[in-house]
C-alpha cells in the first residue's frame, strides 16, 4: 500500500514539474521574459527566417515561387518530461505580404526529455490547401491537405514538375535537445494580432 502511494505521488510530482517547466518555457520563449509577440515582430522574424531558408536550401526559394501562401513559424519552443508542450507565432504570406497571424500548439504525452526550439515553414500549393485552413477553424497537422516534409535529399530531387503534393514542409534551424517518443498532435490557429 505504501509502495503504490510513493509511486502515485512521485508520478504526481513528475507531471506537475513537467508541467510548470513546460509552461515556463512555451510562455518565456528561452529570453526569460513572459511575452506575446507582436505583429512587427512576428513579421521581423518570418522575414529573417525566410532569408535564411531561402539561402541554406534552394528548394525552398524555387516553392516560394509556385505557393499559393506560406505560413511561417520562425520560432517554436518545445520542452516536456514525460509530458511535453509545443508552442509558436508565425504569419502568413500571399505574394511577399502578410495575410494573417497563426499559432502552432502541440501537446504530447511519452517517453520524452528535454527542450529544443525550431522553426518550420509550410508551402500551401493549392488554394484548396490555404481555403481548409482558413476554414476548419484549426488544423491539425495530419488531417486534411496531405504534407511532405522535405529533407536534404528530397529537396534534391524537388522541380517544378515533381511538385504533387497540396503542402510542402521544412524544418530548420534546431537548438537544444528533445530526446524520446510521444504521441504528438500539433494545431495551426488564426489568431488576431
Amino acid at each position: 500500500m505504501r509502495k503504490a502511494n510513493k509511486t502515485r505521488t512521485t508520478m504526481k510530482r513528475t507531471i506537475l514539474t513537467a508541467l510548470v517547466l513546460t509552461a515556463v518555457l512555451v510562455f518565456t520563449q528561452g529570453n526569460g521574459v513572459a511575452r506575446a509577440a507582436s505583429a512587427a515582430g512576428i513579421d521581423g522574424d518570418v522575414d529573417a527566417a525566410l532569408m535564411k531558408l531561402y539561402a541554406d536550401q534552394p528548394a525552398a526559394k524555387m516553392l516560394s515561387q509556385k505557393a499559393a501562401a506560406i505560413l511561417v513559424f520562425p520560432n517554436i519552443v518545445k520542452a516536456g518530461f514525460l509530458v511535453g508542450a509545443q508552442y509558436g507565432e508565425g504569419a502568413m504570406l500571399k505574394k511577399g505580404r502578410t495575410v494573417g497571424y497563426y499559432n502552432s500548439v502541440a501537446g504530447s504525452y511519452g517517453l520524452q526529455a528535454g527542450v529544443q526550439s525550431f522553426g518550420y515553414v509550410l508551402f500551401l500549393m493549392t488554394n484548396s490547401a490555404v481555403e481548409y485552413l482558413n476554414r476548419s477553424g484549426g488544423w491539425e497537422i495530419g488531417v486534411g491537405p496531405s504534407i511532405v516534409v522535405v529533407d536534404e535529399g528530397k529537396a534534391r530531387a524537388l522541380t517544378t514538375t515533381t511538385l504533387k503534393s497540396d503542402v510542402y514542409a521544412f524544418i530548420f534551424d534546431q537548438k537544444g535537445l528533445m530526446a524520446g517518443m510521444g504521441l504528438q498532435g500539433s494545431k495551426i490557429t488564426k489568431i488576431k494580432k
